[in-house]
């Protein structure tokens, strides 16, 4: 049993970009779901694929390289609230990840959105991670 399937899921695709993988696949969830469709339209990741097999489920995501240096287009990926230590912030104390080149993924009562989007609303919520 897993007690952190967020870490989890930024785990396998930072060691899967370490290890040079083209495509990583991680058990599915809802929220997971959206965070893989927010880092496929911010350009992180190349494309994804839901699979529905089994009682879980199955998230394929093609991992995205720079055609030249084949370097990962996600430099970091870092996780700010955990179970242990929950982290909120308000719409003007949301985090900018290396001064708005990056992306904070925010869990908010609309559901899951990037720190810009979220400013833009104005609505504050948790912290989930920081991709850049």
């Amino acid at each position: 049993m897993n007690t952190d399937p967020i870490a989890d899921y930024l785990t396998r695709i930072r060691n899967a970009q370490m290890a040079g993988h083209k495509v990583v696949e991680v058990p599915a969830s809802n929220m997971k779901r959206e965070m893989t469709r927010i880092l496929f339209d911010k350009g992180y990741i190349l494309n994804f694929k839901f699979d529905e097999e089994g009682y879980q489920g199955k998230i394929k995501i093609a991992l995205r390289y720079d055609s030249k240096s084949k370097r990962p287009a996600i430099s970091e990926l870092k996780r700010v609230s955990t179970p242990g230590m929950r982290r909120y912030a308000s719409s003007g104390d949301l985090p900018r990840v290396l001064n708005g080149l990056g992306i904070c993924i925010v869990s908010t009562s609309k559901g899951l959105m990037t720190d810009k989007e979220a400013r833009r609303m104005n609505i504050g919520g948790e912290v989930i991670c920081t991709v850049y």
